[in-house]
């Protein structure tokens, strides 16, 4: 980007995460797991940046409970640079609050607005693909979103029809002009979507530049504009937030934006994404035995198949006889034994557990 169109990124990282109890909790939530390595899925999100936008233009949001333990695994960044948002008010409010400490350092400039718990294994081509969704969103004046490739009918993510091609960006892109966001499709309706090969899974990526962002708030959803506008003038940041931000209505910037909007473009990328929603999908990146087995850390196993192990260093050894199709996860105070087909209803137990628990 130029000098007077600089690049930001915003990583929203609030989730709570239920879905790896016992690892998870309110304090630990998905974001700083370390599921795959010794990296958190936060510090993934904040390094694959590097080369493309410089720490002080990365806005981490999170909220008050998590907030230190963000900060801790991101030394790099500025303390100031991690923001806790005074209540839960889902993503649009979260990307105005955003927009508004960009706009008051450089209200020309361009952002990114990133989920801070999703898996992505090529990071060269994803900063690729994010210059050219830069270049897309100044150039046409447009939002952009990034669409991943399915490779199969999953019918929990949200999809992205994409029309004809609009450009080519600089680094070899198709920018697309999108017809229209569908809704969680059911099985049968993914498959018509892969079978097309016009469809995309929404990653929840997007990148605009604030005088675009600001032009479509202002028609849509005026609250919010108002707000960013407020942010942007403020002589005090933090008071601002304090007072405005549980004021504005809980909603997502899908309703809130992307389904009014008069203008979005899409490139479609593969880049090795996931979004790790539950132990049944984290488990395709552990150790694999010829049992079907899928373990990370020690784990003993006879006469048994198709288990998730998920054991850290110092745990009690696991040992697994004559079963099958289980999920066990231990951490130093509690222990998870569940059928790996009712891996979505782990919130069913979290909801019933002693609040020292959670």
């Amino acid at each position: 980007m130029s000098r007077t169109n600089p690049l930001y990124a915003l990583i929203l990282a609030g989730g709570s995460g239920t879905r790896f109890w016992p690892l998870s909790r309110n304090v630990r939530p998905k974001q700083l797991l370390r599921l795959f390595d010794n990296e958190t899925l936060i510090e993934k999100a904040v390094n694959r940046l590097e080369g493309l936008v410089p720490p002080e233009r990365i806005l981490v949001l999170t909220n008050e409970v998590q907030l230190e333990a963000v900060r801790a695994v991101l030394p790099g960044l500025p303390p100031e640079n991690i923001v806790a948002e005074p209540a839960r008010r889902d993503t649009a409010p979260a990307i105005a609050l955003a927009a508004g400490w960009i706009a008051a350092r450089d209200p020309d400039a361009t952002m990114l607005a990133l989920p801070a718990d999703q898996l992505i294994l090529k990071d060269d081509t994803f900063r690729r693909v994010l210059a050219d969704a830069a270049w897309a969103a100044a150039e046409k004046e447009a939002i952009v979103t990034l669409g991943i490739q399915p490779d199969w009918a999953c019918p929990s993510y949200g999809y992205i029809e994409r029309g004809p091609v609009l450009a080519e960006a600089p680094g070899g892109e198709a920018v697309h002009e999108v017809t229209t966001f569908r809704e969680k499709p059911s099985v049968e309706t993914a498959r018509d979507y892969l079978e097309s090969g016009r469809f995309s899974w929404n990653a929840g990526i997007f990148v605009w530049t604030l005088p675009t962002l600001l032009r479509e708030l202002s028609q849509h959803c005026p609250p919010l504009a108002g707000f960013v506008a407020e942010l942007r003038d403020s002589s005090d940041f933090a008071a601002t937030v304090a007072e405005k931000f549980p004021r504005l209505d809980r909603i997502s910037i899908d309703f809130a934006l992307m389904e009014k909007a008069e203008q979005i473009l899409n490139i479609e990328t593969e880049v090795g994404w996931d979004d790790v929603g539950s132990w049944v999908s984290v488990a395709k990146y552990f150790e694999q035995d010829e049992a079907g087995n899928a373990s990370r850390g020690a784990v003993i196993s006879v006469d048994s198949r198709n288990n998730i192990i998920f054991s850290p260093p110092g745990s009690p050894l696991p040992a697994l006889l004559g079963v099958e199709n289980l999920i066990v996860v231990q951490t130093d105070d509690a222990l998870l034994v569940a059928d790996r087909t009712k891996a979505d209803q782990i919130k069913k137990l979290v909801d019933l557990l002693p609040e020292e628990f959670v």
